[in-house]
């Protein structure tokens, strides 16, 4: 019984670490040149296959798209657009104009601490 009060407290801890946890299809980062600003945007989706990741990362302003496994990383960022299943973490921008944005896409920003 120890045990397993243990292994929840420790699973409680890393999920509220801010670090990433392990998701099976992994993620993106890319960084997105948008027409509404002069800065490119760094960012992560998760979850995202490989290929899915390839394909991103030549599409609609995106480069420099690069696969990894788990979730992406929320250490750095300026939040992210919880759309359910999938996440967008933004590492640099507005937050207030990154949460306006978000709302477009029928997701809930949530500000990074």
């Amino acid at each position: 019984m120890k045990k397993i009060v243990s292994l929840l407290i420790f699973a409680v801890a890393l999920m509220s670490s801010g670090t990433a946890l392990a998701d099976a299809d992994g993620h993106c980062n890319y960084t997105h040149e948008s027409a509404y600003s002069d800065v490119p945007f760094k960012l992560c989706q998760t979850p995202t296959s490989a290929e899915d990741c390839e394909s991103l990362g030549n599409s609609d302003g995106n480069a420099d798209a690069a696969h990894g496994d788990g979730a992406c990383a929320v250490e750095g960022s300026v939040g992210t657009c919880d759309m359910g299943e999938e996440k967008l973490v933004y590492y640099n921008g507005d937050a207030e104009g990154l949460e306006i944005g978000c709302d477009f896409q029928s997701g809930e920003w949530v500000t990074a601490e």
